[in-house]
């Protein structure tokens, strides 16, 4: 199946087999492996990307379903310049990561949670990222960048 997607501001197309996920799409296709392949069940949120500006779980859309939609990956929040989003600064800077498996999808979830609510509480950003999974942290520095990014005064 032919399928055409505009991946981080540019044109894509691939021939993949139907039942293809858009995960495997942008790693293999795209060769875009900030994308991470976590369990497969969306249950730990590491494969999120956004799809026409909404966060999804890639491991559970097909790339024929993203097919002549728009996906943003980690990648493509940077500028050509190399300047980081204010999000993935905001991580770096709040120390809002650890061993950086689950980074990539709760930098995807926290650009769009901002997108809905851009001054969320530390409540709301939890709530807000409960679909993604941290093993290694405990979620305190990630709310931390979530907030910091959101413009707010970070109280530790």
């Amino acid at each position: 199946m032919k399928v055409s997607i505009e991946v981080n501001g540019r044109p894509l197309t691939g021939e993949v087999p139907d039942r293809t996920l858009l995960v495997h799409f942008l790693r293999d296709t795209a060769g875009l492996t900030g994308t991470n392949i976590g369990c497969d069940t969306t249950s730990c949120g590491a494969c999120t990307v956004l799809l026409d500006g909404e966060s999804v779980k890639s491991c559970t859309v097909l790339a024929a379903q993203a097919d002549g939609h728009a996906v943003t990956t980690v990648e493509g929040l940077s500028s050509p310049d190399g300047e980081l989003h204010p999000v993935q600064r905001a991580f770096q800077e709040q120390h809002g990561l650890q061993c950086g498996f689950c980074t990539p999808g709760m930098i995807m979830a926290s650009v769009s949670l901002l997108a809905d609510n851009p001054k969320p509480t530390r409540d709301e950003v939890r709530a807000g990222l409960e679909g993604n999974l941290c093993r290694c942290t405990g979620y305190h520095n990630i709310v931390s960048a979530v907030i910091d990014a959101s413009g707010q005064e970070v109280d530790r």
